[in-house]
């Protein structure tokens, strides 16, 4: 099992994400993209796009299944990750790293997130 970053925030739908200068960067967490297997396909919307917090935003699709992805802020796409679309196995080899997916300029206040303390507790649970 890879070590959850302690800077990170994390969703109970297993997205993580980190805040700078009101930008979001968001993933999926290394425990997520173990669980899916090998990934194939990323959908992802695009720059300029509005997301909802707790609303799909796109999928990930692995040779196991296919999984939506909540946005875990409000606001609008600034950047998508393309190196996930033309080598989603990226997701996997670094979850936390290159493997982000999208950016997201934050509309509204930060929803209640996990820290990796409660996070390492929920996927103990899983």
């Amino acid at each position: 099992m890879t070590s959850i970053p302690q800077e990170l925030s994390y969703t109970k739908d297993h997205e993580w994400l980190s805040v700078a200068d009101g930008v979001a960067t968001v993933g999926i967490t290394a425990f997520a993209a173990e669980s899916l297997g090998d990934i194939v396909f990323v959908q992802l919307p695009s720059a300029g796009d509005q997301v909802t917090a707790g609303e799909v935003f796109g999928e990930v699709e692995s040779t196991k299944s296919v999984s939506e992805l909540y946005s875990p802020v409000s606001g609008e796409v600034v950047e998508v990750n393309e190196t996930t679309s033309e080598r989603p196995e990226v997701i996997n080899d670094d979850a936390f790293g290159q493997g982000w997916l999208v950016r997201v300029r934050v509309s509204g206040d930060l929803p209640e997130l996990l820290n990796a303390a409660a996070y390492a507790v929920l996927t103990q649970e899983a």
